[in-house]
């Protein structure tokens, strides 16, 4: 496949306002309120779905200081290029190469549990050959699917939103209007301890919508569509995480909580009847596999976005001159990804997934004044406030993060380090395509 320099071929702005709403959302909606609703049942009770409103809540503040400076780029990076302009091309790169250390990890986990559901559902395909064809299948399939033009991939992810998205909310709905009336009252508060506990479990709800910043430069109109999409994908996510928490709550009460290994199909079963569970085990697949995809669509872009600020080899930049996408780099995630998963290597990555996130938005909420002080753009006053309570819940969540998340994190920032050191001394001694 022929690919020429980002200068000679440029990006199509292909993704309109719904392609980047499905991205926002399929980031954040992927495998955790699918696993989540029994285990918050257990500790939370009847406050379970308020945690959500107010974990919503609180990631708001992080979404709509992300949204203010995505409102002042147009080309693709995101966060990566938020920290270059307000920080320099050091704290840019380190936080590309953990962004998407974490992303290419997570996509690899997805992959996985796609397969887990996968063999649930058909007879026989529980070996381990099995297992390792289909997502390897998997990752080739939307490889190439991203390779062939971001139109066609937001088109597939438009439509596996609605295939994830409906099952979940007619069960929420349907549950309720049957068996409202059995939803436990919340009682008595929990412990603030307890909710630092759980903290980043759930706030894992709640990461992944930074997916549609990503791709800016493939995106219609950004400035205003990406924001626009941002905040409202996230409250509605947040509303739609309440619902289905307490259809759980309601369906469950007199059944064994515990045993729920999959929680939303044990309820779509007593709602509907086993074809519901069948349709939500499709819908769960279609969960994981529609996070995937947002992932491919959008973490090539970093190491893309990366290159073209000459912090990575010019061979990551290159655009297909016959697609019109950033092949090399999709081509590489892909591999990455593929290697990952048949390996299974990635499981410490896994873990500290959610820190490296929220460290990426800690830096996109300081970066914004920065952005603003350096343009002297108006607006600096809303920014501080709105990166300040960003900021803040950022912090929060990260003091909650075990000793094991950081010492990984802890090393592949020396490794991004070395590499950010290696491409300096190669530009400067005029070797390499860097």
């Amino acid at each position: 496949m022929r690919a020429e320099p980002a200068q000679l071929v440029a990006l199509k702005r292909e993704i309109g306002p719904i392609g980047s709403a499905a991205l926002a959302f399929n980031g954040l909606v992927g495998t955790g309120i699918f696993a989540l609703p029994a285990a918050l049942a257990m500790t939370f009770a009847g406050w379970s779905p308020f945690l959500f409103l107010s974990f919503g809540a609180a990631a708001l503040l992080i979404v709509i200081a992300m949204a203010r400076a995505a409102a002042m780029f147009e080309g693709s990076g995101g966060p990566v290029a938020y920290a270059r302009e307000a920080f320099g091309p050091l704290a840019s790169f380190q936080l590309g190469w953990i962004y998407y250390v974490a992303r290419v990890s997570a996509f690899a986990a997805n992959t996985l549990v796609f397969v887990d559901y996968a063999g649930a559902l058909l007879p026989g395909a529980e070996s381990q050959a099995f297992r390792l064809g289909l997502a390897l299948a998997l990752i080739a399939a939307l490889t190439l699917v991203n390779v062939i033009g971001v139109k066609s991939a937001s088109r597939l992810l438009d439509a596996v939103t609605l295939l994830k998205g409906l099952p979940l909310l007619a069960t929420a709905v349907i549950g309720l209007l049957l068996f409202a009336g059995n939803a436990p009252a919340p009682g008595h508060l929990p412990a603030f301890s307890t909710i630092e506990a759980n903290a980043l479990l759930i706030f894992y709800a709640f990461i992944g919508f930074e997916t549609s910043v990503v791709p800016a430069g493939e995106t219609k109109d950004p400035t205003k569509t990406i924001p626009r999409a941002l905040v409202t994908t996230v409250i509605l996510t947040a509303l739609l995480y309440f619902l289905v928490q307490y259809a759980f709550l309601a369906v469950m009460t007199g059944r064994e909580v515990a045993e729920a290994i999959r929680p939303l199909v044990t309820v779509a079963n007593v709602v509907f009847g086993p074809v519901g569970g069948l349709v939500m085990a499709g819908a769960g697949l279609f969960s994981v596999a529609g996070n995937s995809m947002g992932s491919m669509l959008s973490t090539p872009r970093i190491t893309f976005a990366l290159a073209e600020a000459k912090a990575f080899p010019a061979w990551f930049g290159a655009i297909s001159a016959r697609f019109a996408t950033p092949a090399n780099s999709i081509l590489f995630m892909g591999a990455a990804a593929g290697l990952l998963t048949a390996t299974g290597s990635f499981a410490a990555l896994a873990v500290m997934s959610t820190l490296a996130r929220l460290i990426v938005y800690l830096v996109s909420a300081a970066a914004l004044p920065m952005i603003r002080w350096r343009r002297r753009a108006a607006g600096l006053g809303v920014d501080l406030a709105f990166s300040g309570g960003g900021a803040a819940i950022c912090l929060w969540a990260i003091a909650q993060a075990p000793w094991p998340a950081w010492r990984v994190l802890l090393i592949f920032l020396a490794i991004g380090l070395a590499l950010f050191g290696l491409a300096l001394a190669l530009r400067r001694g005029g070797g390499g395509s860097f």
